[in-house]
């Protein structure tokens, strides 16, 4: 976890002293066991006691990364971080719903159940756990529920956010952004020069398709509000496509 003080050389002396074996170990130190190491002494051990103490507090990502779990390095943690939010949801989350994390995909979501089904590893866990480590991302502020519960896919270029800055917006207004298109996604926001077999796979699922501006309204008004001002088709509302008519090519819902 980058603890101060303890690099290469001090974890590898803390190994061939059968100290440390796993992440967890470092949380079982006593300052009077390091103290007694060559090229250490009392001075170096109360240095590592409190960088040790300080890293409690450091990020949840930084933490899942300090597993070591095969394949998650520190932008996957990071990713994971950020979609999950917490350990427990991470450790509760099927292959699939791994695989929805930014950039993770079915061999990552495969590495990381594997990991967790492993007692060993649950244990290591549960120690880290006990010693009050970061198991959850910090709170952001929420600046509506106007998209609780929602899970929304992003495919294409926009005009007037960029990709990430509309991550952004979802997680800000109580939903959650996917990577890919599945069962589990409520909308496609679908941009410029979205990939064919996106769309494809949509409507195939049933998933709904919005664009730029009916995410906007969703933002803003709500998603029943801005559904019940739905286009009639045929005295019906529409729960499928609605092509654009202005020539834009843009398929909206709205």
């Amino acid at each position: 976890m980058d603890i101060e003080g303890i690099g290469e050389e001090t974890a590898a002396l803390f190994y061939s002293e059968g100290m440390v074996r796993d992440v967890a170990d470092l949380y079982d130190l006593k300052p009077e066991q390091v103290a007694v190491l060559p090229r250490l002494g009392e001075k170096s051990a109360a240095n590592i006691m409190e960088s040790l103490l300080r890293s409690r507090e450091v990020p949840f990502a930084r933490v899942l990364y300090a597993l070591g779990i095969r394949f998650v390095g520190e932008t996957t943690a990071r990713n994971l971080a950020a979609h999950f939010r917490s350990l427990d949801a991470v450790m509760a989350a099927s292959q699939e719903e791994l695989a929805q994390a930014e950039e993770v995909g079915d061999k990552i979501a495969g590495s990381i159940r594997e990991y967790f089904a492993d007692p060993v590893n649950l244990r290591i866990v549960e120690r880290l756990r006990a010693a009050g480590v970061q198991f959850a991302a910090d709170e952001e502020q929420r600046l509506s529920d106007s998209l609780a519960g929602l899970h929304i896919v992003i495919s294409g270029t926009f005009r007037r956010h960029s990709r990430d800055e509309l991550k952004a917006l979802i997680e800000s207004h109580g939903g959650r952004n996917l990577a890919a298109v599945s069962k589990n996604a409520d909308y496609l926001l679908a941009g410029d020069n979205m990939g064919p077999a996106k769309l494809a796979k949509a409507t195939k699922l049933g998933v709904r398709i919005i664009s730029e501006e009916d995410f906007e309204r969703m933002v803003e008004e709500g998603v029943e509000k801005t559904a019940a001002e739905r286009p009639m088709a045929n005295g019906e509302p529409t729960d499928g496509i609605v092509p654009d008519t202005d020539g834009t090519g843009q398929q909206s819902l709205f």
